[in-house]
């Protein structure tokens, strides 16, 4: 796997393509209520010193198949806010989004020097035992503050400060993998 910056055009639109789907952006907030991202303005994150992103890659090629990224990050008090999307479904559910924001907790807290990176997840969303395997800790819940088609779901808070990160091991999160598909598949 690969954490690729947003520097062609390609990945550019490729990004912004899976941001424009419904079924990504529904669990997304880039700030005021946006949460659909244009070509133009992911360029324009990608060269903010607030926002910091990656795609990241399969196993197989230098193909991106997800996003992952910080916004709000604030070098004085060291913070910022992690999110990231599979853009690629056929990799969903594989342990990708995991190990890529792994590896990227690694490259805030070492590159950028961050002292606490921060998430929320939408209460209804199954990716909280992502944020588990991360070791980021529940630390509250916005009541009521995202809506999706309609109606309100709180939002659950997490951090993680960087003393607490451990970069997850690829190979033996692969060997998992295929032990616990092996196992369900029977």
């Amino acid at each position: 796997m690969k954490l690729l910056p947003l520097a062609s055009s390609e990945i550019l639109d490729l990004v912004a393509g899976w941001l424009a789907q419904k079924e990504n952006y529904q669990w997304l907030d880039f700030g005021n209520g946006r949460q659909i991202v244009t070509p133009t303005l992911l360029k324009i994150m990608a060269q903010r010193d607030t926002h910091f992103l990656r795609a990241y890659t399969g196993d197989r090629d230098d193909r991106p198949i997800g996003i992952v990224g910080l916004n709000s990050v604030d070098r004085v008090f060291k913070t910022g806010t992690l999110w990231a999307v599979a853009g690629e479904k056929s990799f969903s559910h594989r342990g990708y989004v995991s190990l890529a924001s792994s590896k990227f907790l690694t490259l805030a807290f070492r590159d950028l020097g961050l002292h606490v990176v921060d998430t929320w997840i939408v209460d209804r969303n199954p990716s909280v035992r992502s944020l588990e395997r991360l070791n980021f800790r529940f630390i509250g819940r916005q009541r009521q503050c995202h809506t999706i088609d309609g109606r309100p779901y709180d939002r659950l808070l997490f951090d993680l400060l960087a003393s607490e990160h451990r970069e997850l091991d690829e190979e033996r999160w692969h060997r998992m993998e295929r032990s616990h598909q092996e196992a369900v598949c029977g």
